[in-house]
């Protein structure tokens, strides 16, 4: 997510994983090597890539080795028997070893300030919120978080428009990618790079929001240093679809019209209590919901599937978020449209997909079959 728009790039089209090989591990013990530095599982990922390319799909097989971080560590890593500096996270087995904080002892540059300066003027405005309630207001602010929350931000940028597990009507996405944007958490084509990007090294060094660098760091500080973020990734290249399409390109080149016109016609209809609620309140909600599936989801919770990361499915974040925090379950099969896939895992952006499924407005729906979750778990034994 970045709240201001980056500079246009090269398209490239963009690589998603349609049958991720994760494992799945319902109750096994795992057996993990210690180093001095830091303790370490080592596990064996079979990934089937799906390279969409104008149209045609061109299926390869890589098999990779992928270190990654012992989520089960337990306390700090200790060098010559002194505690070292890294931290294990409250009430986690989460174990910070990149600590960094973005706030101070770097240069900010223009895109940084702008981002921090819209965080902390939403918040600014909630201050306001205990003299202006009203219902009315608290209704506004309940409509247009289901609005720009579910149909913009999980249903479109995300699972729409990120993992294409699903095809709408172009008038359909278009109106969908535009309750994200008044959700202010930037433009679709911004958005959506930064998330590819995050599923493309999760939790690695080169992730632009993981825990392992510290939980208020993959919760939002991370936002504030774009620089850091566009020497670990470049810059955005992973949007070349979204990119191709003049819609995008103008959300993109007049981002910032967009919220303030919402602002002008919630204060014609409710004076500044509107302003507030469907404003302030109703976005600083959505942000902190959103920003949990990045650091919440990555730290509490339980991993059904062994995805190489520290992805975790979180029952709170999924009712708070329509049903993304269930984050394992996604990583694990990222071009689900479901990510609730127990019948006890609330999953209300998935009923929003099948209800337009059923109606005819939302076609290949992409799901894990019955078969790829045995082969994955048998893969495991």
């Amino acid at each position: 997510m970045a709240l201001l728009s980056q500079p246009p790039s090269k398209p490239k089209a963009y690589p998603h994983s349609p049958l991720s090989r994760a494992i799945h591990r319902p109750a096994q013990a795992t057996t993990y090597l210690n180093s001095s530095r830091s303790t370490t599982k080592i596990s064996l990922v079979n990934k089937l890539n799906c390279y969409g390319l104008e149209g045609k799909v061109r299926f390869t097989r890589r098999v990779m080795p992928m270190p990654i971080v012992n989520a089960a560590s337990t306390a700090p890593v200790s060098e010559n028997g002194r505690e070292s500096n890294f931290k294990k996270i409250l009430l986690s087995d989460v174990v910070v070893t990149r600590p960094r904080n973005v706030l101070f002892g770097r240069k900010w540059n223009s895109l940084d300030m702008g981002s921090a300066a819209v965080v902390v003027s939403m918040h600014l405005l909630c201050l306001f919120a205990p003299f202006t309630f009203n219902w009315a207001a608290l209704g506004i602010a309940f409509g247009l978080y289901v609005m720009t929350g579910l149909l913009g931000i999980t249903l479109s940028f995300h699972r729409n428009l990120s993992h294409r597990s699903f095809k709408l009507p172009k008038w359909l996405e278009y109106f969908c990618a535009y309750c994200g944007v008044q959700a202010l958490q930037g433009s679709p084509i911004d958005w959506v790079s930064t998330h590819r990007y995050h599923h493309q090294f999760c939790d690695s060094d080169k992730d632009p929001h993981s825990p392992l660098e510290g939980f208020w760091f993959s919760h939002m500080s991370w936002m504030f240093d774009t620089k850091t973020i566009t020497e670990r990734t470049g810059k955005p290249n992973n949007v070349g679809d979204l990119e191709k399409q003049g819609f995008y390109q103008f959300v993109r080149d007049t981002y910032i019209i967009h919220p303030v016109a919402l602002a002008a016609l919630l204060y014609a209809m409710g004076g500044f209590p509107y302003i507030i609620w469907g404003m302030g309140v109703r976005i600083v909600w959505v942000y902190h919901i959103t920003w949990l599936v990045n650091s919440a989801c990555h730290v509490w919770g339980k991993q059904a599937w062994n995805t190489g990361d520290l992805s975790r499915n979180n029952w709170w974040v999924a009712l708070l978020a329509f049903g993304e925090g269930w984050h394992n379950n996604h990583h694990a099969f990222e071009y689900s449209a479901r990510h609730g896939l127990e019948w006890w895992q609330l999953d209300m952006t998935w009923y929003v997909v099948r209800f337009l499924q059923a109606i005819g407005l939302a076609t290949d729906v992409k799901l894990p079959t019955e078969t790829h979750k045995q082969r994955l778990a048998l893969a495991d034994s």
